[in-house]
């Protein structure tokens, strides 16, 4: 597929850039612990217990609704182990990971925050 274009005499790519998206801060929490890993829901729970030291908790109730809000607007992807869990009764693990929509969605709001702690007002 031909991904380049003459406009004005200028040869332009035309591969589509993936564009952030406007997250809550709950959202920003699973996005950031999926960047980088492929982590089933209970994973993703764990990973931010743990990254806080105990101080911040997701609730299992809210993850699962911000993991299918997340999936429908194509900042992440989810499918469904192998893995037969007997202790469970054969119940798979449900894994997600982050979309290419996803990453660039963490690195605007991170080079933001680090603009932001750059700023300094301009002097009168």
């Amino acid at each position: 597929m031909d991904t380049a274009k003459m406009v004005r005499g200028v040869t332009l790519d035309t591969r589509q850039v993936e564009q952030p998206a406007k997250v809550a801060p709950r959202e920003e929490l699973v996005l950031l612990a999926l960047y980088g890993n492929e982590l089933y829901g209970l994973e993703i729970a764990q990973a931010m217990e743990e990254a806080s030291t105990g101080r911040k908790q997701f609730k299992i109730g809210s993850l699962y609704p911000t993991l299918h809000g997340l999936e429908k607007r194509g900042l992440i992807e989810s499918w469904w182990g192998d893995e037969e869990r007997p202790e469970l009764g054969g119940a798979r693990r449900r894994y997600y990971r982050i979309t290419g929509k996803g990453r660039a969605t963490v690195d605007d709001f991170q080079h933001f925050r680090q603009e932001l702690i750059r700023w300094r007002p301009s002097p009168t």
